[in-house]
């Protein structure tokens, strides 16, 4: 399995044959590179500008999931979506987000789109055993660092990967990953060179940090 980060919370992972795109952005709007890729399938977790540039990350031949909860099925990958919200008052000031839970290639990803609130006992029994957690940490639209930590700690995945944190050139206003860093007690290792791959008999036994060139 290959992941490769486009920064905010825009990822392409390939496995089981496909190439997936989470959450694309178009680059220049929020002041970063584009990401041109034309992926097998599109999952998008919510309706924001920068969360849902479909046309950065398809061809002809693309399948576009939109928010979707509910478990399907494309080629060799198991998808499931989990409804959660965009804020910590029940949606009412941003809406719904779609977390999303890809199984290929024996490995676990979950990708939780602009969570706004911490989980329940209840939220985490029911996403289940996680190798990799994609997690938004620089606050301000969704969770922040703490409550990132919080999660974490709760979901217990073999490997986290923080995401829509503040990057150089980003218009975005949102905290630095320096935060997380400094209150997360465990391993951080800093990817070189992207694609990552990523291997289901080769993985940490305790929960990592890694940071995405």
């Amino acid at each position: 399995m290959k992941l490769k980060w486009c920064k905010h919370s825009y990822f392409i992972v390939e496995t089981g044959g496909l190439k997936i795109a989470i959450d694309p952005h178009d680059g220049g709007s929020i002041g970063l590179e584009s990401c041109r890729v034309e992926a097998d399938l599109v999952l998008v977790t919510h309706n924001h500008y920068d969360h849902n540039a479909i046309e950065i990350a398809s061809g002809a031949k693309t399948i576009v999931v939109k928010w979707r909860p509910g478990i399907f099925k494309i080629g060799g990958v198991n998808v499931r979506g989990f409804k959660y919200y965009h804020d910590n008052v029940g949606g009412r000031l941003r809406g719904e987000t779609i977390a999303y839970k890809l199984e290929a290639e024996k490995l676990k990803i979950l990708h939780l789109g602009d969570l706004g609130h911490t989980l329940t006992d209840r939220d985490v029994e029911e996403l289940g055993e996680i190798d990799i957690l994609m997690i938004p940490v620089g606050g301000v639209y969704t969770i922040n660092y703490r409550e990132a930590w919080t999660i974490i700690r709760q979901v217990n995945p073999k490997i986290f990967i923080p995401m829509h944190y503040w990057t150089p050139k980003a218009l975005t206003p949102l905290d630095p990953i320096d935060k997380l860093l400094n209150i997360a007690e465990t391993p951080k290792i800093k990817i070189e060179k992207d694609p990552l791959e990523v291997d289901a008999n080769n993985i940490p036994e305790k929960t990592t940090l890694l940071i995405m060139p």
